[in-house]
């Protein structure tokens, strides 16, 4: 068995690093450069950097703070937000990420999941998936809907269908954020991670609801997941990179250097 990736998650907003609970009420709460550093000294598996405004704000990511980000850490680092094409893919790797993330732009143009992968290569090609609980219905057979800019639009489109597209498109990683779970701390949402990690074969990370460590263990060892993001359980000092790994070894999950 793949040791299983913790991956703390900053979320950045106008150069700050920022929380909301379900994609809302967002409060900045540090520095993201700072925070990126020490996440990387506690042990993180990798980070995740959302630029998660530059969407809906029609606005290219801000690689200077990428810059910074790539400059202070030596794990893989992924980013997103705003990336409308090749270029501002080219530009965020040589800004020093490993992976770069497509959302919003790669529902309107699916297309881009495929160019980046032929450009780039399929593990440099992250599909982040926001996520609604709705309804079934004949157009959103699971329950699952995609929505995008940030939660604000709703898509009629499938999750399940949505994953088993974007990898046969050539997405190398699903990063799977539950907006009814996000900041909520009450675990993540299991039946969604089941179902796209039963759909497809490539890496699942959850994302949204971890508040504590056997969060982590449901995710990791019940849905499936290969990775699991966190932000809220580590930004606010409620836990250890450390203590989590510790605990998900005793579980029974294979971790890295958890001692």
């Amino acid at each position: 068995m793949l040791s299983k990736r913790i991956i703390p998650c900053l979320d950045v907003r106008d150069g700050k690093l920022t929380k909301g609970i379900k994609f809302e009420g967002n409060v900045d709460i540090g520095d993201p450069v700072e925070m990126a550093a020490f996440y990387y000294e506690q042990g993180a598996d990798e980070l995740v950097f959302y630029d998660i405004t530059a969407s809906h704000e029609r606005r290219g990511i801000m690689l200077e703070v990428v810059r910074r980000v790539a400059e202070t850490i030596f794990i893989p680092f992924s980013v997103g937000g705003g990336l409308a094409g090749l270029n501002d893919m080219y530009d965020v790797l040589a800004a020093g990420a490993e992976k770069i993330s497509v959302n919003s732009q790669a529902v309107k143009n699916p297309d881009i999941i495929g160019e980046g992968a032929k450009r780039f290569g399929n593990q440099c090609v992250v599909l982040g998936m926001d996520v609604l609980r709705v309804d079934k219905t004949p157009q959103i057979p699971s329950g699952y809907e995609i929505v995008i800019h940030g939660g604000r639009k709703r898509m009629g489109l499938d999750a399940v269908q949505w994953a088993r597209q974007a990898q046969d498109l050539g997405a190398g990683e699903i990063c799977l954020n539950s907006i009814d779970a996000d900041g909520t701390r009450q675990g993540y949402e299991l039946d969604l991670t089941r179902l796209i990690s039963q759909a497809v074969t490539i890496p699942v990370i959850a994302s949204g609801g971890a508040g504590e460590p056997r969060h982590l263990a449901d995710v990791l060892l019940q849905a499936h997941a290969d990775a699991a993001l966190i932000a809220s359980m580590t930004h606010y000092g409620h836990y250890t990179i450390a203590q989590i790994k510790t605990y998900l070894a005793a579980q029974g999950v294979k971790v890295r250097g958890h001692w």
